[in-house]
């Protein structure tokens, strides 16, 4: 009987594991070269972390794997984490809060339950979080490293999308609501129904009129949203500083001629965001996203810190890249083939693999099972003179050698 794996849960072969570390370098190099330093969170948190701060939505947390701990009798509840922004948020509040800025990256991965097992339930994620600035720079920054780490994988069609969770919460604040009924509203806003603001907005005559050109935002330029501020304003000045916000950000990336679609409907899934989101696409597949969130800290006991982050998702991007050699250029590969019933020879083999690895080159004893097509090299490692012989399977020419500086010389060292 074949042993099935768990339903949403994916297995990664050798290939799979290229594509992986290929995206897990690309990032790293990416992060490392900004400034930022790299944390691993465990697997296992503690639930009232996701729920005491209402930072994930009912609809998330209705997908959350959670059990209760066994240690004792607490009763405590913890979860395979769902996220993967909040626990570096607890990180820095419990370690790191006396920085005046921090700089985190992670790969890491998150836990939703999916009931139809078709979707994965394990993801991976690329994460990176910018704590302790608060200034349009900060966000610019993060969106430009996204971007570079997707050119860096040779992405193609790459989308920018941008949104302003500050103007939605905004308009919310308008309406002769509760904060309770507000945060209802705007989980249904995130979750995809746009109608529910529509509905509400004839309760306020300036809703009315502002609303249709919010929700109808889109444009590539700062100018369209300068544009936008003047006509907005005259009905809604409270949104002012999200707007002048927004423009800031804008003026920036088009400053650094990054090309972006602005949506402000574009929001979905940003449960604890506060002000810029942006969402990356390649062709129709969102591969990343992320945005400002100044509250999250102080909502989970934490200084008033503003932060902003993002997460590129990784199993998205695995199928966009292609697969190099699961080990290596195939111009840096050696066979080598011994006797191993020949202690020399075998002693002599080990060494000799040694320092063709220390090198730089990829060695390995034929097992009988590999393809010689797959390496550029082979070498015959004898008990008795010569000792070596190499071939060039490229230039299909064979070379003895008595030695191992002989050797490396033959290869160009």
């Amino acid at each position: 009987m074949t042993e099935q794996r768990c339903k949403g849960c994916w297995d990664l072969g050798p290939d799979d594991m290229t594509k992986f570390r290929a995206i897990e370098e690309a990032y790293r190099d990416s992060c490392l070269k900004w400034g930022y330093k790299e944390i691993r969170t465990p697997t296992l948190e503690y639930l009232h972390l996701f729920t005491s701060t209402g930072t994930l939505t009912p609809a998330r947390l209705n997908k959350v794997y959670s059990f209760l701990d066994w240690d004792g009798w607490s009763g405590e509840r913890v979860v395979l984490r769902p996220d993967g922004t909040i626990p570096a948020a607890r990180l820095y509040i419990g370690s790191m809060e006396e920085k005046v800025l921090a700089k985190f990256f992670y790969v890491t991965n998150i836990f939703m339950f999916e009931e139809t097992g078709r979707e994965k339930r394990e993801k991976w994620q690329c994460g990176a979080e910018l704590i302790g600035a608060g200034s349009p720079l900060a966000d610019v920054e993060l969106i430009m490293l996204a971007c570079e780490v997707l050119g860096k994988l040779e992405i193609k069609d790459v989308k920018l999308k941008l949104s302003h969770i500050g103007l939605i919460r905004g308009l919310l604040k308008k309406l002769d609501i509760t904060p309770a009924e507000q945060d209802r509203l705007f989980e249904q806003i995130l979750e995809g129904n746009g109608d529910a603001l529509t509905k509400l907005a004839a309760r306020s005559p300036e809703l009315e009129k502002a609303l249709p050109l919010l929700l109808d935002l889109k444009g590539q330029s700062s100018g369209f949203v300068k544009n936008l501020k003047v006509l907005l304003v005259r009905e809604l000045p409270e949104l002012e500083p999200e707007l002048n916000d927004f423009i800031a950000i804008v003026d920036l990336l088009d400053t650094l001629e990054c090309r972006y679609q602005i949506d402000i409907t574009a929001a979905s899934g940003f449960e604890y965001y506060t002000g810029v989101t942006f969402q990356l696409f390649a062709g129709d597949d969102e591969v990343g996203g992320g945005g400002r969130y100044d509250a999250l800290i102080p909502l989970m006991g934490g200084k008033d810190t503003p932060a902003s982050g993002f997460a590129l998702y990784v199993d998205r991007l695995m199928d966009l890249i292609e697969a190099g050699h699961p080990a290596g250029s195939r111009a840096h590969r050696i066979l080598l083939s011994i006797d191993s019933h020949d202690r020399a020879s075998v002693s002599e083999s080990f060494n000799m693999a040694r320092l063709l690895r220390s090198s730089g080159y990829i060695a390995e004893f034929s097992l009988g099972a590999q393809r010689p097509a797959d390496f550029r090299w082979t070498l015959d490692v004898r008990g008795k003179a010569p000792r070596f012989v190499l071939t060039d399977r490229t230039k299909r020419k064979k070379t003895e050698a008595n030695n191992a500086d002989e050797v490396l010389a033959l290869l160009g060292h």
